[in-house]
């Protein structure tokens, strides 16, 4: 049968990347504990195209996805990948892995608990050497100092979204959770999904004692960030969804520890 993809192109076009993308997927991710959760990825996977072909061939990607699917987690990015690039006879080779993670969160007062789930992605590539980056996105709760040091009563609060994202040193793992954790340390309040009036009391009085900036919020977790022996870089931003105005507020940093 004819290889239509492997075809010669006389264009002379290297290109970066071409695969597959938004493929829903099974992936296991263990929790700081040792239990596997069993959650739903977004994948993308990708080589590099010599200019000398005209296409790549799809269906391998799938295959290599199939051939790992009872292990697909953090520990086995290489190894895919490494197989990803023997398989197309590439260069390089790149994954992508967006999913939901879960806490089983109790309420601050009344203990109660309910799942909260934390947007994640694992983001890796493998030439010579193997590059992997962890994100996490945590909804958070700030309420504006200068609000509230100008009213009567009372300050204008919002939810907004701490992002940050890790590349650990060869060896170590910095957990999910302790990401979260950090994140909702530095802001006004962590959100909660099932809060009961106590709670919510708490909650409200908790985050008006505790305004934050957003220059605030990514100051805080820089610091444990920067401390952090098992971190190698990182980049934290943070987004706050203004009430009052209609923008939002925005501050980033990025630091390189080591190479």
């Amino acid at each position: 049968m004819r290889d239509i993809q492997g075809e010669l192109d006389n264009r002379k076009i290297k290109l970066d990347r071409v695969g597959v993308q938004g493929v829903r997927y099974p992936i296991s991710i263990s929790d700081k504990n040792g239990v596997i959760q069993s959650t739903t990825g977004l994948v993308g996977l990708f080589v590099d195209l010599p200019q000398k072909f005209r296409g790549t061939h799809m269906s391998r990607f799938i295959e290599i996805l199939n051939i790992h699917r009872e292990n697909i987690a953090i520990l086995s990015l290489e190894a895919i990948l490494q197989e990803t690039k023997k398989s197309l006879k590439a260069a390089t080779a790149h994954i992508e892995i967006d999913f939901p993670f879960f806490l089983n969160k109790p309420a601050p007062v009344t203990r109660i608990k309910s799942f909260l789930s934390y947007d994640c992605k694992f983001i890796a590539s493998k030439k010579d050497e193997f590059d992997f980056v962890m994100q996490v996105k945590v909804p958070i709760q700030l309420l504006c100092p200068c609000s509230k040091e100008i009213s009567d009563y009372g300050a204008h609060n919002q939810r907004g979204t701490a992002c940050v994202s890790i590349r650990m040193k060869h060896g170590s793992i910095v957990w999910i959770e302790d990401v979260i954790s950090i994140c909702e340390e530095a802001a006004s309040s962590p959100v909660y999904s099932l809060l009961k009036r106590s709670d919510e009391k708490y909650v409200t009085e908790y985050a008006y004692n505790h305004p934050r900036f957003v220059e605030d919020v990514v100051r805080n977790i820089f610091l444990p960030l920067d401390s952090n022996p098992k971190v190698r870089w990182f980049s934290i931003n943070v987004l706050s969804n203004e009430s009052i105005h209609n923008h939002n507020a925005y501050a980033e940093v990025e630091k390189t520890k080591e190479k």
